[in-house]
């Protein structure tokens, strides 16, 4: 069975909307108003590294096959294989990208040989992945802003509260932690 970790820039109060300055919210590029760390970057590269496949929803899909195939920056994205959870991309453009139709795919997905699978940004999907109990880790880049308004990781929704344990955390000079968390089960 494959891991699946989901990892995510978000506020004190959850928000995880448009960190890079994605137009349209007001908030867009909040995570420029912290000072810049380079090691802070560091577990991100770790990340691309271990991770063997990338999956994403639609809407994270369509920003990402934008830029990152243009980006020598986290390459790694580029090669290894994309699996995208969506109902309105039909035909990917963006190289070894299989478009997955449900939740159940990415069970299945998870379920087979291989070695981890990342998910980065996509909030809806990962709030799907939370409630089906499909999330192995939680990789969180928590910025030390409250925006008040935006898009939160969490579903709001969720039938029942998920316990968490901590397993990593590492905090940088300009006040961001890192935090890895692990369902209970």
């Amino acid at each position: 069975m494959r891991t699946l970790i989901t990892s995510h820039f978000v506020s004190l109060d959850g928000v995880a909307e448009a960190p890079g300055g994605e137009p349209g919210y007001k908030h867009a590029g909040w995570t420029f108003d912290v000072d810049e760390d380079p090691t802070m970057y560091e577990s991100k590269g770790r990340e691309q590294e271990e991770a063997t496949a990338l999956l994403m929803g639609g809407r994270s899909y369509d920003a990402f096959s934008l830029v990152w195939p243009k980006m020598d920056y986290f390459a790694g994205f580029n090669a290894m294989p994309k699996y995208v959870v969506s109902s309105t991309v039909t035909d990917p453009e963006w190289h070894d990208t299989t478009v997955l139709s449900s939740l159940d795919d990415v069970a299945r997905l998870r379920e087979g040989e291989g070695g981890p699978i990342l998910v980065a940004g996509s909030l809806l999907l990962t709030q799907g992945l939370l409630r089906a109990g499909l999330v192995d880790e939680l990789r969180l880049m928590v910025f030390p802003a409250i925006l008040g308004s935006g898009r939160r990781l969490y579903p709001d929704d969720a039938e029942d509260k998920v316990k968490l344990q901590l397993v990593d955390t590492t905090t940088y000079a300009n006040g961001v932690q890192f935090q890895v968390f692990r369902p209970q089960r």
